[in-house]
């Protein structure tokens, strides 16, 4: 009798352990198949978009973030954007955006086979998606930030690409990349300037135009012999140089800025030496162009009037401009940097 329960007991207990084995295997399972579908559904997101960038929003975040346990089988590079900071230069939103795009379409052409699936670029927009903002503590733009599989606290910014990852665009965000994922982005392929079309349309019209071309040129008869169009490409590059166009082009400086204390008014000028904005250098550019232009038809045009009462009148009226114009340069000066200019005389004269 003792030994036909020690049997019974026997048994259950391996019927037991059976069912906790096939119930722990069956879970691992279920987990594969899970953490399967979701790198399937990234896959599809992806394939869906032309730069393999995924838009997320509140929801995504909580599907293959939050509502996933650690470690995760992918990695996360997410850039945090705002449409309505677009027109603020100084952050180069829309830059860093086409860079990233950039970068992820590289990533995806360079690795087609297993490594594809370990990392996915995706975007999150403040305006649709303000709670994942709050999740992740982001409070400043640009923000870019990876959230490793092993990530669970996704305020951890360990992540985080610093403002200097940036320097160099698509090429220091890919560096980046392969140094916090160890996997290997590629070649960054830059999209080309011209479509194969556009090329081929260039190159048959310029096969056409060459005879024409090569006539007028013999005859002296293009653009390029025309004083006129050197004489205006000459003011164009005075009007370039001295309204400090160069300058607003290298730092990307806006023709104007909206008012802080009423924003529906403008603000041309700004008061302050660290700051120029597009409008004032062509505005004192135009001043300084109106004195080059006057000194130039006195000296050349003025000269030939053989009428010496027109010859002083408008000698007169040139002295006036011009005096008129630099008094405006130095006042505008002046009122922004605070710094005055003074007149020296001779000795003699006092």
């Amino acid at each position: 009798m003792r030994s036909t329960m020690a049997v019974k007991s026997k048994l259950v207990s391996l019927l037991f352990l059976i069912a906790t084995l096939s119930s722990a295997f069956a879970a691992s399972f279920s987990d594969s198949d899970s953490d399967s579908d979701l790198v399937n559904e990234l896959v599809s997101l992806r394939s869906a978009t032309e730069s393999g960038v995924i838009h997320l929003d509140d929801h995504g975040i909580s599907k293959f973030l939050t509502s996933v346990s650690t470690p995760r089988p992918y990695s996360l590079l997410v850039f945090f954007d705002a449409t309505q900071l677009h027109s603020k230069s100084e952050l180069r939103l829309p830059e860093l955006r086409r860079e990233f795009g950039i970068v992820s379409a590289s990533f995806l052409a360079n690795n087609n086979g297993s490594d594809g699936t370990k990392l996915f670029f995706c975007e999150i927009e403040f305006s649709r998606s303000q709670s994942s903002f709050q999740l992740f503590g982001v409070n400043a733009l640009p923000h870019i930030r990876l959230v490793s599989p092993s990530i669970s606290n996704l305020r951890d910014e360990s992540g985080q690409m610093d403002q200097s990852d940036y320097s160099r665009l698509a090429e220091s965000m890919a560096e980046f990349v392969e140094q916090r994922t160890k996997l290997k982005v590629g070649p960054i392929q830059r999209p080309p300037l011209l479509s194969k079309s556009q090329i081929g349309f260039i190159v048959a019209l310029i096969a056409i135009a060459t005879p024409f071309v090569i006539k007028r040129i013999l005859k002296g008869e293009t653009l390029l012999h025309d004083r006129r169009l050197w004489l205006s490409g000459a003011i164009f590059i005075y009007f370039f140089s001295v309204a400090g166009t160069m300058h607003n082009i290298i730092r990307k400086m806006p023709m104007f800025l909206q008012d802080r204390n009423d924003p529906n008014k403008l603000v041309f000028f700004y008061q302050g030496s660290g700051m120029q904005l597009g409008a004032e250098g062509f505005a004192v550019g135009f001043l300084y162009t109106v004195v080059g232009l006057l000194l130039a038809f006195v000296t050349n045009v003025l000269v030939r009037v053989k009428n010496l009462n027109a010859q002083r009148l408008i000698m007169l009226l040139a002295l006036f401009i011009s005096f008129w114009a630099v008094k405006k340069v130095v006042y505008l000066d002046n009122w922004k940097t605070g710094y005055g200019i003074h007149p020296y005389w001779p000795s003699s004269w006092r």
